[in-house]
């Protein structure tokens, strides 16, 4: 992966944050938080991941987020130069779901030895 690609997906990370904090007025949006950005190498696609702190709400904040995408692709050309700007797909991150359930599963093991 290039220096540059990876410098813009943290670029990205903050910039979508801010956005969504600060210009996203749909409620079903509230408390989001970007985890990673995942950029393909030819910048067509970007894929955000996403993680919200109410878990039943998961699926709904998603989509809202997937619906407003091509808000926040346009806030994001106005604070990013970049030649052609990706298109977002917000997407959950099931990988701090699954870091926790490792981490009760090793609990478990530990208390039973």
């Amino acid at each position: 992966m290039s220096v540059k690609i990876d410098r813009l997906e943290h670029k990205f990370a903050i910039e979508i944050s801010t956005i969504i904090e600060e210009e996203i007025k749909d409620e079903r949006i509230d408390f989001v938080t970007i985890t990673a950005v995942s950029i393909t190498n030819d910048l067509s696609f970007a894929k955000v991941y996403v993680t919200v702190l109410d878990d039943s709400k998961k699926e709904e904040t998603i989509k809202a987020l997937n619906n407003a995408s091509k808000f926040i692709e346009m806030e994001l050309s106005k604070r990013v130069e970049i030649r052609k700007m990706p298109e977002l797909k917000f997407v959950y991150d099931e990988s701090i779901e699954y870091s926790n359930n490792i981490e009760n599963i090793i609990e478990r093991i530990n208390k039973n030895e």
